[in-house]
């Protein structure tokens, strides 16, 4: 058990301080990809959004370390691009609006149709209420 939880560190270590990342952002709209981007950039919270047309992409540079987000749109029309932003990144990050409780059942459909893909097995999967992700961000570098 704890050489499994050791392993599980060195993953998590290797996937967070090595120089270069990609990250996906993806999960039903409004969901708060684009916050977190946000956030995360330039450390400024704010609730006026537009909806993410397509998909965004930014790269950040937090220390040594340059971190490249694919921010893709979460409306129906956008979903069956998901799986090609995905392929090959360092990890994909599944946002979810915990507070809007009928999205709840759509957003796990989603999450079973991507998780579905064979291309994407072995990619990590990180799953989050967005605020949870952004308190932690916000720690880590702007605390």
């Amino acid at each position: 058990m704890i050489a499994l939880i050791n392993k599980l560190l060195d993953w998590f270590k290797a996937l967070f301080w090595k120089e270069e990342m990609e990250l996906t952002l993806v999960g039903l709209q409004y969901s708060g990809k684009t916050t977190f981007v946000n956030v995360i950039a330039s450390g400024q919270f704010s609730e006026d959004m537009i909806p993410t047309v397509g998909f965004n992409m930014r790269k950040i540079t937090k220390g040594n370390v340059i971190i490249k987000l694919w921010d893709i749109g979460g409306q129906p029309r956008f979903r069956s691009m998901w799986e090609r932003y995905c392929r090959g990144v360092s990890a994909i990050v599944y946002m979810v609006d915990a507070a809007d409780p009928e999205k709840i059942e759509a957003s796990k459909n989603e999450l079973h149709n991507l998780l579905d893909k064979p291309q994407l097995q072995g990619i990590p999967l990180i799953c989050s209420k967005w605020r949870l992700l952004i308190n932690l961000v916000k720690k880590m570098y702007f605390a």
